[in-house]
């Protein structure tokens, strides 16, 4: 029997990991033996991804529940990344890909919805932003686009997964008062850090989900008795927000080389 029915990771960028790296992180996890594992994106690189997914599979027993990160789309596309994540979890009986996909009761009472979201370039100063993430330069949707209409391709991207997680959310609400939502890019500013401090207005756009937020809000307004836990990462440095009554973001830390379990005990508090 699982000694956790939960536990989560993000930004484990396994392409950056040796074995002894790697097998640490399977004991951490084989430790606490969860249930259900959720990663909340940039598993690897590419063409990593999905023999990544596939070694930790064979490697921990736990249900692996994801959405992807940027990083996941490098030397690649968003298109084919997403399609060969689909093919993966349609042919597993343990890995779960949360795009498209229905919410899934995770725990009693307790159903989880998720996608990965993209930062959609409405938080902070895009205009007189001079940050060029290497995204714009590695991942084919984005390769030889101007500025603006890279714009145009993040607020697509930003309000795709918004219209995703605003079905799923409203039909979770529907049968359950606790939910957890699995991202990759932060949906607040406040939830946006880099090594603890706020992010600012130059970098704002490239790392946080505007659109995503303000559905999250909306929904939550419209329920004030139900519970929303967001988790997610991208940005490498923890936080742990609230939102609104109702609305808490967890941010998750992470370090190139060395990926490892989120401390769960606000998670476990919210699946009392």
């Amino acid at each position: 029997m699982a000694d956790k029915e939960i536990a989560w990771a993000t930004d484990i960028h396994l392409n950056f990991v040796d074995d002894a790296g790697f097998r640490k992180f399977i004991d951490e996890i084989q430790l606490e033996s969860p249930e259900t594992l959720l990663i909340a994106g940039d598993i690897s690189d590419g063409p990593g991804v999905m023999p990544s997914l596939r070694q930790l599979e064979a490697s921990v027993k736990s249900k692996i529940c994801f959405v992807l990160g940027n990083h996941d789309s490098y030397n690649s596309s968003i298109s084919k990344t997403r399609n060969l994540a689909e093919q993966l979890s349609k042919e597993s009986e343990r890995l779960v890909f949360l795009d498209g996909h229905a919410p899934i009761e995770i725990a009693e009472g307790v159903a989880l919805v998720g996608h990965g979201g993209w930062a959609d370039g409405r938080y902070g100063d895009y205009e007189r932003s001079d940050v060029m993430l290497n995204d714009y330069v590695l991942i084919d949707d984005f390769k030889d686009l101007s500025k603006m209409q890279r714009l145009d391709k993040l607020n697509e991207l930003g309000d795709e997964a918004a219209g995703h997680l605003r079905r799923s959310l409203s039909d979770a609400f529907q049968d359950y008062e606790k939910v957890i939502c699995l991202t990759h890019v932060p949906p607040f500013q406040e939830a946006c850090l880099y090594e603890g401090r706020r992010t600012d207005e130059n970098h704002l756009p490239h790392f946080a989900n505007k659109a995503a937020g303000d559905v999250m809000l909306e929904v939550m307004e419209a329920r004030p008795d139900a519970r929303l836990t967001v988790l997610c990462g991208h940005t490498h440095s923890h936080s742990h927000v609230r939102i609104r009554e109702n609305l808490v973001v967890i941010t998750g830390g992470a370090q190139y080389g060395q990926p490892k379990l989120q401390d769960d005990s606000a998670l476990l508090e919210f699946l009392r």
